[in-house]
């Protein structure tokens, strides 16, 4: 075989294994999409049997990374059975329906640090706070007002409360700024009945965590915001995993 010959055969080798790649990294990008198809077709309760199972945690952790939150509630020891997590997510069902009546309330399905399926409850923004405050304004008193008794009607889930800022100002006002937002609604909920020992962390992020634009003020406005989280507590996990959580 003459030399040409030769660079002739191994281009045509390398042709047909690329095309071979390509199908296979084709193949490869199909299936994960089919598979983040199903798991977005599943209710709370199909998810929280597949997160229970053992190392269904990766799966919740996967969950939470595309939803772009972050695992709220402190880790249990040991991976939480996939009975548990289907009836925790029919608890946490119901709660979300709930949190959805409440005006100017954004609800959503997050995932905690179990893996467990869990309610992220956030105000509409321009109800809150004005620029450089805490005080929150008479219609956020009556939202916050309607979510307490969502709040005591799900005294099995644990609470967390996170403040947020805009980008106006240095990180020297904007995190205690932040604080005084989320004890804000801690004792506005508190004054409206919600138990103390509910509600366990209670923290601002300042403006590290921003859901919007920093540049314009419809953006900055939907910054300023407090965020609540309904988790699975201990006792509700332990009930589950006995099968007597209602």
């Amino acid at each position: 075989m003459s030399i040409i010959n030769y660079f002739i055969s191994l281009q045509t080798e390398l042709i047909c294994f690329t095309k071979i790649k390509v199908k296979s990294m084709k193949t490869k990008v199909i299936s994960l999409l089919l598979c983040l198809g199903m798991i977005v077709a599943c209710n709370n309760t199909q998810k929280g049997a597949a997160i229970g199972a053992g190392g269904g945690a990766v799966l919740g952790g996967i969950i939470g990374a595309i939803a772009g939150n972050t695992a709220i509630g402190a880790a249990v020891g040991g991976a939480v059975g996939a009975g548990a997590g289907a009836i925790i997510g029919k608890k946490m069902d119901k709660a979300k329906a709930e949190a959805q009546k409440v005006q100017n309330a954004q609800v959503e399905t997050v995932t905690d640090a179990n893996g467990l399926q869990a309610v992220k409850v956030t105000f509409d923004s321009g109800i809150l706070f004005a620029t450089g405050k805490a005080d929150l304004s008479q219609s956020a008193k009556n939202s916050l007002a309607q979510f307490s008794k969502v709040l005591n009607n799900n005294k099995s889930c644990d609470i967390a409360i996170i403040g947020h800022t805009d980008s106006t100002g240095s990180d020297a006002v904007n995190q205690p700024l932040s604080v005084s937002r989320a004890n804000s609604v801690n004792n506005y909920l508190k004054s409206c009945g919600v138990s103390p020992s509910q509600i366990k962390s209670v923290e601002g992020q300042g403006s590290t965590n921003p859901v919007a634009d920093n540049s314009t003020e419809a953006g900055r406005k939907q910054n300023r915001r407090v965020e609540v989280y309904m988790y699975a507590s201990q006792d509700m996990i332990k009930q589950a995993e006995a099968g007597t959580l209602q």
